[in-house]
């Protein structure tokens, strides 16, 4: 191959209770990739979109992956990419993921496929680390694996595939700037022991309800009582929208990764789309824009679309 075109999906990191560890794979928001293989070894990165990304290879996200690859490979070839984001940097929806699993995968796909999941990921956080600072796989992993993904380890990387129960997704994108290297850096650095039992028992309850397709448990155990409480207060309604949704029937939900987008399960599209309408109603009361996504759990993560 010389060249592929990718659909790149957004992701759901931590899924309330698994912070860096757990993370889903969801159609809609998306970003469209396409890589073309070089003869010489250059790295060219285009965006096509409007958010003022960097160009240079070494300041982009992707860029830095592609980088890492042809280091590793020894590769006397080069790539140039051409990234149409839709997913809003910033947005808690894996956009920095999106492009760095996106360039791993595309490159791989123009090579051969001669790398594996595991290598992929590890090539991809390198531009996360980039992004945020920290090599984290929760939103990478979902994204090259497909479904829910349970980040074991990274070093080594040790990447659990889980269940993806029939659900639906219903978020919200509030246009509110909150960065990850920002709601890093206001987290505890240590937490009672108390805590973190009780962290571990909703973590080890929504694992076993995801694989056992278990709905309340699963609506059981999406509860934070570490990072939630913390991050919250950067994202205006949150409390509101939270508890709005859960009356209306939501099985549970939270922040989207580091946020400001928020997240909530529901059985039934009808209801994902009555809980995506409460959202946006809510931010349309105090003048905030927002853009609501309702989708299914995406079973196969990055897809390459066929020339027409």
């Amino acid at each position: 191959m010389k060249k592929v075109k990718l659909r790149v999906p957004a992701t759901v990191a931590n899924l309330v209770c698994g912070f860096d560890i757990l993370g889903m794979a969801i159609h809609d928001p998306y970003d469209e990739m396409e890589l073309k293989l070089l003869d010489s070894p250059d790295i060219i990165i285009k965006h096509e979109d409007s958010f003022g990304l960097p160009e240079q290879p070494s300041k982009n996200v992707a860029g830095v992956v592609l980088q890492k690859i042809q280091e590793h490979l020894k590769l006397s070839q080069g790539f140039e990419v051409i990234i149409r984001k839709h997913i809003k940097p910033g947005s808690g929806l894996g956009s920095s993921a999106a492009s760095a699993a996106g360039a791993a995968f595309g490159a791989n796909a123009l090579l051969g496929d001669i790398l594996c999941k595991e290598e992929l990921i590890h090539f991809a956080m390198f531009g996360e680390e980039l992004a945020s600072g920290v090599r984290h796989a929760d939103n990478i992993a979902p994204c090259i694996y497909g479904g829910i993904t349970l980040v074991k380890t990274t070093d080594p990387i040790d990447i659990i595939p889980l269940n993806a129960p029939d659900l639906f997704v219903a978020a919200v994108h509030p246009q509110v700037e909150v960065k990850t290297s920002d709601s890093r850096q206001i987290l505890k650095k240590s937490i009672t022991l108390k805590s973190a039992v009780e962290q571990w028992g909703n973590i080890a309850g929504l694992v076993a309800g995801i694989q056992k397709n278990d709905l309340p448990l699963i609506g059981r155990s999406l509860k934070d009582v570490i990072i939630e409480p913390v991050r919250s207060i950067l994202i205006p309604k949150f409390d509101e929208i939270k508890m709005k949704s859960l009356q209306l029937g939501a099985l549970g939900g939270g922040i989207s990764g580091s946020g400001p987008s928020i997240f909530m399960l529901a059985e039934k599209k009808e209801m994902a789309e009555k809980i995506a309408d409460l959202m946006k109603t809510v931010y349309d009361e105090i003048e905030i824009e927002s853009y609501t996504y309702v989708s299914k759990i995406n079973p196969a993560g990055i897809k390459i679309i066929p020339e027409a």
